[in-house]
């Protein structure tokens, strides 16, 4: 059995890894890159093996940045089945197509600018009927249930706690005569967040490939992160200010909403508007609303026992309208306005940049991880001056970072994944998903735990197990 590197290697976007084994090709996951413009297209147009030779490909959730390249994989050939869970395919069927959506209207934006200066013009990765088409490979199992997707080759998903459907995988590889099993933590997700179950951690692995996203941070704990929340809101409504949020539609939002709707109901924030102007997010919340197995305890008694709906209050509007969210550039008084991408490469979100970075009674909120050379990274950077959509503008609001409504586990809870694969056991791990500031550090825990092999693959490195 072999492991090549593709995506997230020594960078936390583009997940992508494949593995050989009994003459198969399976891949993990197939993500968009997500960095500067031009480099990002062209590591996303143009796939590191020929997709005609992929087997099978199993994906751990709905993020972009793990599932966004699949109609691309699918469009130059690929005709495998797409194994993952339920709710992440209701989830792909949205997100997909609304990252085509995007990529044509940007490339259309772009393409006007590109023509009046007779340059080459751009075409998008992949369009509306590609998603369609890739949506067919697609195949929903249930959480815990195994499965053969290969000869010798079977499949457990495991709830990861990170987003709605997103799950760790265990593949039950024989091989050889041996009998291994191989963990694929994909994001793993936090104990004791509001709206989704805790992760589910993966066990008696011999070998482990898994995100570092923080592997050098811990997280504040949540009573005050709340009192900061309200905080933050009273003094920017107080002095009629807006309250912009870049927050991915999936998951991010959801738990956003969550949160203001308990400082609400505990009168904790003022009755001001807030404004989910993501048609993806809005649509991403029918999804959660369609998947109430996937919620906690205290979630699923709101939903379930007290017929109230957790995503929904009175002060909350969600705006699907192109028209109701250019009218939300001229709002009078403060606001609140949540909107995708978390990264701010695109969506509605880089129009509501634009048009409030510039004041200084605005307050800018950045809830969660943005990559190196996105927008976001760029502007939570400490950027006097950023580009946005070709024009520049001064940073002059208020730019504040919180760390607690990441999806994602800190240092503590990426440790805490391995407690069940004791160090002679589990021989090999490979850490992905993690920029090097975050992901040396935490090597250095684990070996310190006694794991022997651990390993931070750049892209293309191949191992054999």
């Amino acid at each position: 059995m072999k492991i090549q590197f593709f995506g997230a290697a020594q960078t936390v976007t583009g997940s992508m890894h494949l593995l050989h084994i009994n003459g198969k090709k399976i891949l993990l996951d197939c993500g968009l890159y997500q960095g500067k413009r031009k480099e990002a297209y062209e590591i996303n147009k143009n796939l590191p093996f020929d997709p005609s030779i992929i087997d099978v490909m199993l994906l751990s959730h709905a993020h972009i940045d793990h599932s966004g390249n699949i109609p691309n994989l699918v469009k130059n050939g690929f005709n495998g089945h797409i194994y993952t869970t339920s709710a992440t395919v209701d989830l792909c069927q949205i997100m997909l197509r609304d990252s085509a959506y995007l990529q044509e209207r940007d490339v259309k934006f772009v393409n006007k600018k590109r023509q009046r200066q007779n340059k080459v013009l751009f075409e998008p990765l992949y369009s509306e009927e590609d998603v369609e088409k890739a949506m067919q490979n697609f195949i929903g199992i249930p959480y815990d249930k195994a499965i053969e997707v290969a000869p010798g080759v079977k499949v457990i998903f495991r709830d990861a706690g990170h987003i709605l459907g997103s799950a760790g995988i265990v593949l039950e590889i024989r091989e050889n005569g041996k009998f291994t099993r191989l963990g694929f933590s994909g994001d793993i997700g936090r104990p004791d967040m509001p709206v989704i179950r805790d992760p589910n951690i993966l066990q008696d692995l011999d070998a482990l490939i898994m995100e570092s996203t923080y592997g050098n941070r811990l997280h504040p704990v949540t009573p005050e992160v709340e009192e900061e929340v309200a905080k933050i809101i009273n003094g920017t409504v107080q002095r009629g200010g807006k309250i912009i949020i870049p927050a991915f539609a999936v998951g991010r939002t959801q738990l956003l909403v969550y949160v203001l709707h308990k400082l609400f109901n505990q009168n904790r924030i003022p009755q001001f508007p807030i404004f989910v102007d993501s048609p993806l997010a809005v649509n991403t919340t029918e999804v959660f609303r369609m998947h109430p197995e996937c919620f906690d305890r205290e979630t699923y008694r709101v939903f379930i026992d007290n017929y109230e709906d957790p995503f929904g209050f009175s002060r909350l509007t969600y705006i699907r309208d192109v028209e109701k969210s250019k009218q939300l550039n001229s709002f009078n008084g403060p606001c609140m306005i949540i909107s995708a991408s978390g990264m701010a490469e695109g969506g509605r979100i880089v129009h509501h940049l634009a048009n409030n970075i510039e004041n200084p009674n605005n307050l800018i909120l950045f809830a969660g991880y943005a990559a190196q050379e996105t927008l976001a990274r760029k502007i939570m950077d400490g950027a006097e001056e950023v580009n946005i959509l070709g024009n520049s503008y001064k940073v002059k609001s208020k730019i504040i970072k919180m760390d607690y409504f990441s999806a994602h586990a800190d240092q503590k809870g990426l440790l805490d994944y391995l407690k069940l694969s004791k160090p002679d056991k589990l021989k090999s791990i490979f850490i992905v998903h993690g920029e090097e500031e975050q992901a040396i550090p935490l090597k250095k825990n684990i070996i310190e735990k006694g794991y022997k092999s651990v390993n931070f693959p750049k892209k293309g490195d191949k191992f054999e197990i």
